[in-house]
């Protein structure tokens, strides 16, 4: 068996290849947030997040960003320090706080989007319109695929 036949094997590898894609997307946007708005990657996850959303709490969070709960608090923690983000009593559930983003955090985020859009466009300029469309209309139904799951039960 040659030498190289497991990394072709990897190079043909869907997940492999879509959370490289990722990685490289994420980076080079985190790139622009985290020179301009001392932002770090999942900072900003959880301000676009509740910036989408509205006041949600850390489970809700870690259940919308597939990030664990441990990285979520520390940035959360880290948001609130900074003034981006407000802890308030969660009326439905006392054991709980509701997170949102603060006056200053929804300017933050109104400055990110347009740049996070702007890095979209360039790095999906080589696909037409619709293969955009059809690659979005793809990774929806491969994550609808994968089922319902939270991050904490992938620490296990």
């Amino acid at each position: 068996m040659p030498k190289h036949q497991p990394a072709q094997r990897l190079a043909e590898f869907l997940p492999y290849q879509l959370s490289i894609a990722s990685n490289a997307v994420s980076t080079r946007i985190a790139e622009q947030y985290r020179k301009r708005f001392a932002l770090k990657t999942t900072e900003w996850r959880i301000m676009a997040v509740l910036g989408d959303h509205g006041a949600l709490t850390q489970r809700q969070l870690s259940q919308q960003t597939l990030m664990d709960k441990v990285p979520v608090n520390r940035a959360c923690k880290r948001l609130e320090d900074r003034g981006l983000v407000q802890r308030s009593p969660n009326a439905s559930d006392g054991r709980s706080h509701l997170l949102e983003l603060t006056s200053e955090g929804r300017a933050v985020h109104a400055g990110i989007m347009p740049l996070a859009l702007k890095i979209e466009g360039q790095l999906f300029s080589v696909l037409s319109e619709e293969e955009r469309a059809s690659l979005l209309d793809m990774l929806v139904r491969v994550r609808d695929q994968a089922g319902d799951f939270d991050a904490e039960s992938l620490a296990d």
